[in-house]
């Protein structure tokens, strides 16, 4: 059996399953080693394959399955996507459809790493760096999947010629206003850059995050649901999640107001029927006219 290993790399994982298909090496004759957890033997580099006549052709749509669903970090991702690519150019097109086992847990690790990137837009919380020369924001991040260099040109086009970085343990990419740079492993510079920041306050976010807090809408079960408890220690506002949970339960829930917003003065604005009784009979004959113009 080879023992290889890509780096976690899609595109060295493609170079070497093409030579492999080429050689006509069967799933069950080759494995991938992970990056964090070594087989029991050594990895081997693999063998300069000599060249052949025979041509494998892929579908476009297979090949874009395959690389969305190497994002899913998991023990042996390499090896079910070598089967399922196996399978399909040997005539088994069914391997990359959600009716066929090898296909369904592959759909299945696509929409697991589509729903983290879109968890790294939702909760990554940037933070300003006034007085840096090279960066204008700073944020960490840590994703469950290899998402951050699919996903990263989200901010590039949000924020324009912003200078930012996001830093996670595994890797980490820096916009310097024009270009996007990726780097796996991510740089130890990169990485104190972030960790300086990491769990700093920002008063105004968290100002803004209470005051918009509704208790009287509050589901704990759907709200952990679309924002795991996991992001909530990378969050600016999670330290403040907890107490205004308790706050809820504590009775603020009942009113639809937080004791902060409940405390403050401000315009009364009365009902129409208490307007009426507080207006006596000339006020009641204006309604009275009123409705019976069919205004409402």
């Amino acid at each position: 059996m080879q023992v290889l290993c890509c780096d976690d790399d899609f595109e060295c994982w493609r170079s070497q399953a093409r030579q492999l298909l080429a050689q006509n090496v069967p799933p069950h004759d080759v494995v991938w080693e992970d990056e964090r957890i070594p087989q029991l033997f050594a990895a081997e580099p693999a063998p300069a394959y000599a060249a052949t006549a025979s041509t494998h052709r892929v579908p476009a749509e297979l090949l874009g399955q395959l690389k969305s669903a190497a994002r899913y970090r998991t023990p042996g991702r390499w090896n079910l996507l070598y089967r399922i690519l196996w399978r399909v150019v040997r005539g088994e097109r069914q391997a990359m459809l959600a009716g066929d086992p090898d296909g369904s847990e592959m759909h299945r690790r696509i929409k697991s790493a589509s729903r983290e990137a879109h968890h790294l837009h939702a909760f990554l919380r940037f933070h300003p760096l006034p007085a840096d020369e090279q960066l204008d924001y700073v944020a960490w991040h840590e994703p469950a999947h290899d998402i951050l260099a699919s996903a990263s040109m989200h901010f590039a086009e949000r924020l324009g010629r912003q200078r930012w970085l996001i830093a996670t343990p595994r890797d980490g990419v820096w916009f310097d206003g024009k270009q996007l740079h990726y780097r796996q492993p991510c740089p130890p510079e990169w990485l104190a850059r972030a960790e300086a920041v990491r769990g700093k306050d920002d008063a105004l976010w968290e100002t803004y995050y209470a005051s918009i807090f509704n208790p009287a809408r509050l589901n704990r079960k759907v709200m952990q649901g679309h924002m795991p408890l996991r992001f909530w220690k990378g969050l600016t506002e999670g330290k403040l999640i907890p107490v205004l949970l308790s706050q809820a339960r504590a009775g603020s829930q009942k009113d639809g107001q937080a004791v902060g917003v409940a405390g403050k003065t401000g315009k009364v604005i009365r009902l129409m029927k208490d307007r009426v009784a507080a207006g006596g009979p000339a006020t009641t004959q204006a309604l009275s006219n009123h409705s019976s113009t069919g205004d409402s």
